[in-house]
């Protein structure tokens, strides 16, 4: 590959979180441009007009700017762990309901107030559907991961957002029953991959020098 491609990426968005981990895996060296959403910069709306992150410029000039797109182009690019090999039509078919219906109310359950027509717990209880999914089929799979006998892109496509929804209320989360779950989150929270991931950058602009991801 010639040049190196440019990221643009928030650390607390969990589409720029996944996209962010399945280059690292790739062991891709980026441009990592880390931004805020609610100052974002001339040269990404360039790119793609979304105004959302990621945001992948590659040296070929191709813009991807969906997360799912750019973690198989990274692991089509280098795939150590057989991340894409391991996933089958389940494991899309999770990540599909993630990104709907799951996302859906993980959004009012994160940010009720600004959705008063119900409660907070009755957002909650609208995931509960997803999270027996998921906790059926960690049980599948020996607690291991959701597509077979090791972590892959799906876990990682989905990690992100259970980190989101636990963190909503981590005693309630804690206190549930989704043992599997839990144990699946906390392995992929301590590790080097999300911790070396979630390293704090400052704010991109376009005066600083580059800075690059991986570190």
């Amino acid at each position: 590959m010639q040049g190196h491609p440019i990221l643009y990426s928030f650390r607390r968005c969990p589409y720029a979180m996944r996209a962010r981990m399945a280059i690292y895996q790739a062991k891709i060296k980026c441009e990592l441009r880390e931004v805020l959403l609610k100052d974002k910069p001339e040269s990404m709306l360039s790119l793609s007009n979304k105004g959302t992150v990621p945001v992948l410029f590659t040296p070929d000039e191709k813009v991807i700017d969906e997360s799912l797109e750019v973690m198989h182009w990274a692991l089509t690019q280098n795939d150590p762990d057989d991340w894409l090999k391991e996933d089958g039509v389940c494991a899309k078919e999770l990540i599909e309901k993630n990104d709907n219906e799951f996302k859906y109310y993980l959004d009012r359950y994160k940010y009720h107030v600004g959705y008063p027509e119900h409660t907070q717990e009755y957002y909650r209880d609208k995931t509960l559907a997803y999270l027996d999914l998921l906790e059926q089929t960690l049980s599948d799979n020996e607690g291991v991961s959701l597509s077979g006998k090791h972590i892959s892109s799906a876990d990682i496509s989905i990690f992100p957002f259970i980190r989101q929804f636990a963190n909503v209320d981590l005693n309630w989360f804690k206190a549930s029953p989704y043992n599997l779950i839990k144990n699946w989150y906390v392995n992929l929270e301590q590790s080097k991959l999300f911790q070396d991931c979630m390293h704090k950058y400052q704010q991109w602009s376009p005066e600083q020098p580059p800075v690059y991801f991986p570190l």
